[in-house]
């Protein structure tokens, strides 16, 4: 996951292999269903459209707090927090309660109060934290993407895309503080009982996050995370009156249909490429790591190196040697790096003598056999 967020978050050449069958015509305006472990794109509909995401918003507010604050510190609730329009957990100006609590507060209640105090404390003010908000944006690639509130209320300059909303999530949930927020079904917090709003956590085996939103202008928005078996599928739907059972069916059918298997395993010979002027033809290019991929049952990954063909000696053993990629129908769906599995040195040329030096070689061919047939006939050679 790690390394998928190293790099491939921006740069994954992921074709859209969409799920097939009219099953996935979903009623969401725009949907996108991502496998966070290799990166595979599973479903996408309008996934880079901008959007109003009301709530959602929450997933940035909460991963800054968890990577910025401490969240066993505690807190004095200000007048500012309080009486928030929209979705509330109902604080009370001067109440103490801890990050984690406001953090609850947030992500199960989805309260905008809490968004708004957990703002004031972790940027200083509102305006501080947006600030922060989308810093964190640019730092995750998350181009269509821009925040002005901590909470999701409408505003024109406030929106997200399906796609940033699924990268956003898949980061997230790598911090074990926002996934353990987020999974939790009950909690209390600060002599509140509190229920999560999200009912996948009940509906979908392995559900663990991750936020629910609605405006009436931004339609019903779902952020979904389940995972099973080392994998974890993350799905997003804006605007979609039948949010629940589609999730549902798109998390199902990512599990039962998509599954991770190993293409190359570190070490594999994966090709060979041409060395010129070595003193071998060619070398081995042999994989420097593994590389698994979420495939459906009927497809045939292939490794393909790209480039001329051939380097310039000389070669280094298990120098790096680029990367090779891995294609499905001819569409490429990521890379892995690759190294030379030999050395091959630069071939060494004869000294020349003093007549190659000045005529070349030909030249001076040329000159001996002249000189071997005038002597060869009893004539004296030319001076």
């Amino acid at each position: 996951m790690k390394r998928f967020f190293a790099g491939t978050a921006a740069a994954l050449l992921a074709a859209v292999l969409i799920l097939p069958g009219e099953a996935y015509a979903v009623s969401a305006e725009k949907a996108y269903s991502l496998d966070a472990v290799s990166g595979r794109v599973l479903f996408d509909k309008n996934a880079d459209s901008r959007s109003l995401i009301a709530s959602t918003t929450k997933i940035m507010t909460a991963l800054v707090v968890c990577e910025r604050c401490n969240v066993l510190d505690r807190m004095r609730i200000p007048k500012e927090a309080v009486g928030i329009e929209g979705s509330s957990m109902y604080l009370r100006e001067g109440e103490v309660l801890t990050i984690q609590e406001l953090l609850y507060g947030l992500m199960l209640s989805s309260g905008n109060d809490a968004a708004v105090a957990l703002a004031i404390c972790c940027g200083g003010t509102v305006e501080g934290f947006v600030e922060l908000m989308n810093d964190k944006a640019r730092l995750l690639g998350l181009r269509n993407t821009h925040f002005e509130n901590p909470n999701g209320l409408d505003s024109p300059g406030h929106y997200s895309s399906a796609r940033d909303l699924a990268v956003l999530a898949a980061y997230a949930m790598e911090n074990p503080i926002f996934a353990k927020t987020v999974s939790a079904k009950t909690v209390t917090a600060g002599q509140r009982y509190l229920r999560n709003h999200n009912k996948l956590l009940w509906m979908v085996d392995g559900a663990d996050g991750v936020k629910t939103g609605y405006t009436k202008a931004a339609g019903r928005a779902l952020v979904s995370s389940a995972t099973r078996d080392g994998r974890r599928i993350i799905t997003v739907t804006l605007n979609d009156p039948n949010d629940w059972q589609e999730h549902k069916a798109l998390l199902e059918e990512g599990f039962s249909r998509f599954h991770v298997q190993r293409i190359v395993t570190a070490g594999d010979r994966v090709g060979t490429v041409e060395v010129a002027g070595g003193e071998g033809a060619r070398a081995e290019i042999l994989a420097a790591e593994d590389f698994s991929y979420a495939l459906a049952p009927e497809e045939n990954p292939q490794v393909v190196l790209p480039g001329p063909g051939f380097v310039y000696a000389p070669v280094a053993e298990g120098a790096d040697a680029g990367f090779a990629y891995v294609l499905i129908q001819g569409k490429a769906l990521g890379k892995f790096p690759v190294v030379y599995g030999q050395t091959v040195e630069q071939e060494r040329e004869e000294p020349k003598n003093i007549w190659e030096k000045l005529f070349g070689r030909k030249a001076h061919e040329g000159t001996i056999a002249k000189n071997t047939v005038r002597q060869g006939s009893g004539l004296p050679a030319e001076r």
